[in-house]
Protein backbone atom coordinates (compact mmCIF):
# COMPACT_ATOMS: atom_id res chain seq x y z
CA UNK A 1 0.00 0.00 0.00
CA UNK A 2 1.38 3.47 -0.84
CA UNK A 3 2.70 5.42 2.12
CA UNK A 4 0.19 8.22 1.52
CA UNK A 5 -2.70 5.78 1.77
CA UNK A 6 -1.24 4.21 4.91
CA UNK A 7 -1.02 7.61 6.57
CA UNK A 8 -4.55 8.46 5.50
CA UNK A 9 -5.90 5.16 6.85
CA UNK A 10 -4.13 5.69 10.17
CA UNK A 11 -5.53 9.21 10.46
CA UNK A 12 -9.05 7.95 9.72
CA UNK A 13 -8.75 5.22 12.36
CA UNK A 14 -7.52 7.76 14.90
CA UNK A 15 -10.48 10.03 14.20
CA UNK A 16 -12.90 7.12 14.54
CA UNK A 17 -11.43 5.83 17.80
CA UNK A 18 -10.54 9.13 19.46
CA UNK A 19 -12.77 9.86 22.43
CA UNK A 20 -13.13 13.41 23.70
CA UNK A 21 -11.72 13.83 27.18
CA UNK A 22 -13.65 15.56 29.91
CA UNK A 23 -12.48 19.03 30.79
CA UNK A 24 -10.36 19.10 33.92
CA UNK A 25 -10.13 21.73 36.61
CA UNK A 26 -6.59 22.53 37.71
CA UNK A 27 -5.97 20.98 41.15
CA UNK A 28 -3.81 23.75 42.60
CA UNK A 29 -4.48 23.40 46.31
CA UNK A 30 -2.44 20.31 47.21
CA UNK A 31 0.41 21.45 44.96
CA UNK A 32 0.66 24.87 46.60
CA UNK A 33 0.52 23.32 50.05
CA UNK A 34 3.28 20.86 49.12
CA UNK A 35 5.58 23.68 47.96
CA UNK A 36 4.88 25.59 51.17
CA UNK A 37 5.61 22.56 53.33
CA UNK A 38 8.79 21.79 51.39
CA UNK A 39 10.08 25.24 52.35
CA UNK A 40 8.78 24.88 55.92
CA UNK A 41 6.74 28.06 55.64
CA UNK A 42 3.55 29.04 57.42
CA UNK A 43 0.66 30.65 55.60
CA UNK A 44 1.55 33.93 57.30
CA UNK A 45 5.13 33.73 56.02
CA UNK A 46 3.97 32.98 52.47
CA UNK A 47 1.59 35.93 52.69
CA UNK A 48 4.49 38.24 53.57
CA UNK A 49 6.61 36.85 50.72
CA UNK A 50 3.91 37.06 48.06
CA UNK A 51 1.61 39.92 49.03
CA UNK A 52 -1.34 37.50 48.88
CA UNK A 53 -3.47 37.46 52.01
CA UNK A 54 -3.36 34.56 54.45
CA UNK A 55 -7.08 34.04 53.98
CA UNK A 56 -6.74 33.83 50.19
CA UNK A 57 -3.80 31.42 50.42
CA UNK A 58 -5.75 29.18 52.79
CA UNK A 59 -8.74 29.13 50.43
CA UNK A 60 -6.49 28.35 47.44
CA UNK A 61 -4.90 25.44 49.31
CA UNK A 62 -8.39 24.06 50.05
CA UNK A 63 -9.44 24.61 46.42
CA UNK A 64 -12.16 26.95 47.70
CA UNK A 65 -10.80 29.86 45.63
CA UNK A 66 -9.77 29.92 41.98
CA UNK A 67 -6.89 32.43 41.78
CA UNK A 68 -6.07 34.61 38.81
CA UNK A 69 -2.88 33.92 36.90
CA UNK A 70 -1.65 37.24 38.31
CA UNK A 71 -2.02 35.87 41.84
CA UNK A 72 -0.29 32.64 40.84
CA UNK A 73 2.59 34.63 39.37
CA UNK A 74 2.99 36.49 42.67
CA UNK A 75 2.92 33.23 44.63
CA UNK A 76 5.46 31.62 42.32
CA UNK A 77 7.75 34.65 42.60
CA UNK A 78 7.47 34.75 46.38
CA UNK A 79 8.22 31.03 46.73
CA UNK A 80 11.01 31.34 44.13
CA UNK A 81 9.57 28.60 41.93
CA UNK A 82 8.63 28.67 38.26
CA UNK A 83 4.98 29.32 37.49
CA UNK A 84 5.01 26.15 35.39
CA UNK A 85 6.01 24.18 38.51
CA UNK A 86 3.09 25.63 40.45
CA UNK A 87 0.83 24.63 37.57
CA UNK A 88 2.26 21.11 37.71
CA UNK A 89 3.97 21.20 34.33
CA UNK A 90 7.62 20.52 35.10
CA UNK A 91 7.68 17.42 37.26
CA UNK A 92 9.66 14.42 36.06
CA UNK A 93 12.48 13.99 33.57
CA UNK A 94 11.75 15.03 30.00
CA UNK A 95 13.17 13.30 26.91
CA UNK A 96 15.77 15.31 25.03
CA UNK A 97 14.20 15.07 21.57
CA UNK A 98 11.04 14.02 19.79
CA UNK A 99 8.58 15.42 22.30
CA UNK A 100 5.06 16.44 21.38
CA UNK A 101 1.67 17.01 22.93
CA UNK A 102 -1.71 17.37 21.23
CA UNK A 103 -4.65 19.28 22.70
CA UNK A 104 -7.89 18.53 20.89
CA UNK A 105 -10.64 21.12 20.68
CA UNK A 106 -12.07 21.71 24.13
CA UNK A 107 -9.30 19.89 25.97
CA UNK A 108 -7.18 21.47 28.68
CA UNK A 109 -7.09 22.27 32.38
CA UNK A 110 -9.46 25.05 33.39
CA UNK A 111 -8.46 27.94 35.64
CA UNK A 112 -11.43 30.31 35.68
CA UNK A 113 -12.06 33.43 37.75
CA UNK A 114 -13.98 36.70 37.61
CA UNK A 115 -11.68 38.36 35.05
CA UNK A 116 -10.61 35.53 32.73
CA UNK A 117 -11.49 31.97 31.80
CA UNK A 118 -8.18 30.21 31.18
CA UNK A 119 -7.61 26.82 29.61
CA UNK A 120 -4.06 25.52 30.03
CA UNK A 121 -3.07 23.47 26.99
CA UNK A 122 -0.81 20.43 26.57
CA UNK A 123 -0.44 19.98 30.32
CA UNK A 124 0.61 16.34 29.91
CA UNK A 125 4.00 17.49 28.57
CA UNK A 126 6.48 18.14 31.37
CA UNK A 127 9.44 20.53 31.55
CA UNK A 128 8.08 22.82 28.83
CA UNK A 129 9.99 25.97 27.88
CA UNK A 130 6.76 27.96 27.86
CA UNK A 131 3.14 27.62 28.97
CA UNK A 132 0.44 27.75 26.24
CA UNK A 133 -2.96 29.07 27.33
CA UNK A 134 -6.29 29.83 25.67
CA UNK A 135 -8.10 32.66 27.44
CA UNK A 136 -11.49 34.34 27.28
CA UNK A 137 -11.26 37.80 28.86
CA UNK A 138 -14.33 38.67 30.96
CA UNK A 139 -12.96 41.92 32.44
CA UNK A 140 -14.13 45.21 30.97
CA UNK A 141 -12.05 47.57 33.10
CA UNK A 142 -8.58 47.46 34.72
CA UNK A 143 -10.41 48.11 37.99
CA UNK A 144 -11.88 44.61 37.70
CA UNK A 145 -8.44 43.26 38.68
CA UNK A 146 -7.32 43.18 42.32
CA UNK A 147 -3.74 43.44 41.01
CA UNK A 148 -2.09 43.54 37.59
CA UNK A 149 -0.02 40.72 36.18
CA UNK A 150 3.75 40.68 36.47
CA UNK A 151 6.31 37.90 36.03
CA UNK A 152 9.95 37.40 35.14
CA UNK A 153 9.06 36.27 31.65
CA UNK A 154 7.79 37.24 28.22
CA UNK A 155 4.38 36.88 26.58
CA UNK A 156 3.31 36.29 23.00
CA UNK A 157 -0.38 36.45 22.13
CA UNK A 158 -2.71 36.32 19.13
CA UNK A 159 -6.31 37.54 19.29
CA UNK A 160 -8.82 35.01 17.97
CA UNK A 161 -12.11 36.80 18.58
CA UNK A 162 -13.42 40.11 19.89
CA UNK A 163 -11.42 43.22 20.72
CA UNK A 164 -8.64 42.99 23.31
CA UNK A 165 -7.17 45.97 25.16
CA UNK A 166 -3.69 45.47 26.62
CA UNK A 167 -2.98 47.79 29.55
CA UNK A 168 0.58 48.45 30.75
CA UNK A 169 2.29 50.66 33.31
CA UNK A 170 4.69 51.78 30.56
CA UNK A 171 2.43 52.32 27.55
CA UNK A 172 -0.95 53.70 26.63
CA UNK A 173 -3.73 51.09 26.34
CA UNK A 174 -3.39 49.17 23.06
CA UNK A 175 -6.43 47.88 21.16
CA UNK A 176 -5.96 44.61 19.28
CA UNK A 177 -8.37 43.05 16.78
CA UNK A 178 -8.82 39.43 15.62
CA UNK A 179 -5.64 38.30 13.87
CA UNK A 180 -3.45 40.87 15.65
CA UNK A 181 -0.45 39.60 17.63
CA UNK A 182 1.79 41.06 20.30
CA UNK A 183 5.02 40.16 22.10
CA UNK A 184 6.06 41.91 25.30
CA UNK A 185 8.12 41.82 28.47
CA UNK A 186 5.86 40.65 31.29
CA UNK A 187 8.06 42.10 34.05
CA UNK A 188 6.13 45.36 33.63
CA UNK A 189 2.69 45.25 35.28
CA UNK A 190 -0.06 44.61 32.74
CA UNK A 191 -3.64 43.43 32.39
CA UNK A 192 -6.18 42.67 29.67
CA UNK A 193 -9.74 43.81 29.11
CA UNK A 194 -12.35 43.17 26.45
CA UNK A 195 -13.92 46.05 24.53
CA UNK A 196 -17.50 45.77 23.36
CA UNK A 197 -20.18 43.16 23.98
CA UNK A 198 -18.10 40.18 22.81
CA UNK A 199 -15.54 38.68 25.18
CA UNK A 200 -12.08 38.74 23.61
CA UNK A 201 -10.53 35.32 23.08
CA UNK A 202 -6.82 34.73 22.58
CA UNK A 203 -4.09 32.14 22.44
CA UNK A 204 -0.95 33.12 24.32
CA UNK A 205 2.27 31.68 25.63
CA UNK A 206 4.16 32.62 28.77
CA UNK A 207 7.85 31.84 28.69
CA UNK A 208 10.77 32.53 30.98
CA UNK A 209 13.55 34.80 29.73
CA UNK A 210 15.93 31.84 29.94
CA UNK A 211 13.74 29.76 27.58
Amino acid sequence: MPIVNQVGDIAMRQRRTARPRKERVLDLGPRLKAFRKEQQLTLQEVARLTGVSTSALSKIERNDLSPTLTTLQRIASGLQVELSALLGEDRGVAPVTGRRSIARAGQGDNLNNATCNNKLLCTDLKNKCFTPIRTVVKARSPEDYESWGVSDGEIFLTVLKGELVVHSRLYEPLLLHPGDSMYYDASTEHCWTSQGDVDAELIWVLGTKSS
